[in-house]
């Protein structure tokens, strides 16, 4: 009887100091992209995207980038015409690029896209860009004929197959990772242009 009292009491207390070390350990908080927005305007070269995202890193995605591993995100653009008798019809598909990169030595976060490449002194400072599209042409003018209803969805997300391999699989295993925002959807028609 002594024995089973002993190993009670001692698996309790270890009990007791696993939950008061995970409670006194600092929370790892997840990330999140949240659409605020997203329009679509006739342009002089097409139509141009205007679209915002809130962005959250996260603990665990903030530290690997500042460990040096790369982030890549994918906004997501596509534009689709109703069909009462068929499925709908995409008119436009594409998918942008972006890679974010903390430098160590020069302690600052690099936003490239493309060829295109941009330096900033704070984190958030390269969130708010990334999480901004302005201007983008995404679809000629004669692509969209006036008088039909479109669906234009957007979409910005982590690419977990540009991480390198052993994050790759941690990525599958854990929701810290999982970064992405839903899809904002929208309906639009464009006017009757006059003669």
């Amino acid at each position: 009887m002594g024995s089973f009292t002993r190993a009670l009491r001692s698996a309790s207390l270890t009990l007791l100091a696993a939950l008061s070390l995970a409670l006194a350990a600092p929370g790892v908080r997840a990330g999140a992209i949240e659409p605020v927005q997203g329009q679509l305007n006739p342009g002089d070269e097409g139509y141009v995207l205007t679209a915002e995202f809130d962005i959250d890193l996260g603990n665990r995605l903030e530290e690997a980038l500042v460990r040096g591993v790369a982030l890549t995100f994918n906004l997501e653009f596509g534009i689709e015409r109703k069909r009462w008798y068929w499925f709908d019809e995409r008119i436009v598909g594409r998918v942008i690029d972006y890679r974010l990169s903390y430098n160590a030595l020069t302690q600052q976060y690099r936003l490239s896209v493309g060829g295109l490449h941009t330096s900033y002194a704070t984190l958030a400072e390269a969130l708010r860009v990334l999480g901004h599209v302005s201007g983008m042409v995404v679809a000629d003018t004669a692509a969209i004929k006036p008088g039909n209803a479109y669906t234009a969805e957007l979409r910005l997300a982590l690419d977990k197959s540009q991480l390198p391999k052993p994050f790759q699989l941690d990525a599958l295993a854990s929701k810290t990772w999982q970064v992405e925002s839903r899809t904002l959807r929208w309906q639009f028609a464009p006017g009757v242009v006059g003669r």
